[in-house]
């Protein structure tokens, strides 16, 4: 078998793996998109947030220390005990949940029946509140996040694939982990958006506010467990890009990558998060494989986004989104 071949075949299996990166952010958005109709601008921060919060839990490190240092002159970091990382990654979504909780009674509880552009527009403030926020409470450096998660190459499919091609596939052991937990939590927000009482409930509050609460539907109570839910889906991927390539602020920008798979998938399919970010990863790898030595490379950077351009001329709703026909 060429070499060539066998190189693009690694490719793609590391955009697959990219990919499922990619979609875990889209699945946040997701959730809180087909829950309230309400395009959350905050959800990369929110991973940020998350990932910060859990390397804070796990070092024992003192929330707002330079804040503490500087009013009182003292100079304290760490409280001087570590938390294991299941224990921190439960602390973690304790604070998560009562964030939920803290932005639906402040903000979006007042903004019920809104404008979709007033919505969005408070979830840029909210994305800019948090990001400083996290500065303020934890710090700006570069934090190293380690979970126990494995890492590095994985030498199974190394030796297996040597053995049959040749030439051993690099595939690291944290995206293959990522994967198997993108598929769970994808199975498990699909059962539960079809099939439990709380997934109904979601679903009519997405379709009319209105006739939600004349049904006896709570809008706090499902926003609050949706913003839940986006804060929990935030903070898997805050672990698996913060253990990737360490939590600092540029994580935040993770939720620019994940709006061509929003808008390939389609922003209110679940399954369509998982299969947008897959073609993203894959064809923002094979591009720069193919095409990038032609000009000059740096493909990655801008694929998606003409990829998802294309796909909102051609077919916006996405290939998993609702087709919406407004009678007048």
């Amino acid at each position: 078998m060429p070499d060539q071949l066998i190189f693009g075949m690694e490719v793609v299996l590391n955009g697959l793996m990219a990919g499922v990166l990619y979609a875990l952010v889209a699945l946040g958005f997701v959730l809180i998109y087909k829950a309230s109709g309400i395009f959350n601008y905050a959800q990369g921060v929110m991973a940020l947030f998350a990932a910060m919060t859990l390397v804070g839990m796990m070092e024992g490190r003192v929330p707002f220390s330079h804040l503490i240092n500087a009013i009182f002159g003292t100079e304290i970091h760490h409280f001087g005990w570590h938390l294991p990382g299941l224990a921190a990654i439960l602390l973690t979504m304790v604070v998560m949940v009562a964030l939920a909780w803290i932005v639906n009674q402040l903000i979006f509880r007042h903004l019920v029946n809104q404008e979709p552009i007033i919505l969005f527009m408070a979830t840029i403030g909210l994305a800019y509140f948090l990001e400083g926020f996290g500065d303020m409470m934890w710090g700006s450096d570069i934090k190293k996040l380690d979970v126990g998660l494995p890492q590095g190459i994985n030498l199974i499919i190394d030796e297996t694939t040597f053995n049959i091609f040749g030439y051993g596939f690099f595939i690291d052991n944290l995206d293959l982990v990522a994967t198997g937990v993108a598929a769970l939590l994808v199975i498990a927000l699909v059962i539960f958006a079809q099939y439990s009482k709380q997934g109904r409930a979601m679903r009519a509050v997405a379709d009319d506010h209105q006739a939600a609460l004349s049904v006896g539907i709570s809008l706090n109570f499902i926003w609050v467990m949706v913003w839940s839910l986006a804060g929990f889906v935030a903070l898997v991927a805050g672990i698996m890009w913060g253990t990737k390539s360490g939590v600092q602020f540029s994580l935040s920008l993770i939720a620019l990558k994940a709006l061509p798979v929003l808008m390939l998938g389609g922003f209110t399919s679940i399954p369509g998060a998982i299969v947008g970010g897959l073609i993203i990863g894959v064809g923002e790898k094979l591009f720069e494989f193919t095409v990038g030595p032609l000009v000059g490379g740096a493909t990655e950077n801008w694929f998606a986004y003409v990829l998802a351009l294309l796909f909102l001329v051609f077919r916006p709703q996405g290939l998993f989104g609702e087709k919406i026909i407004e009678r007048v």
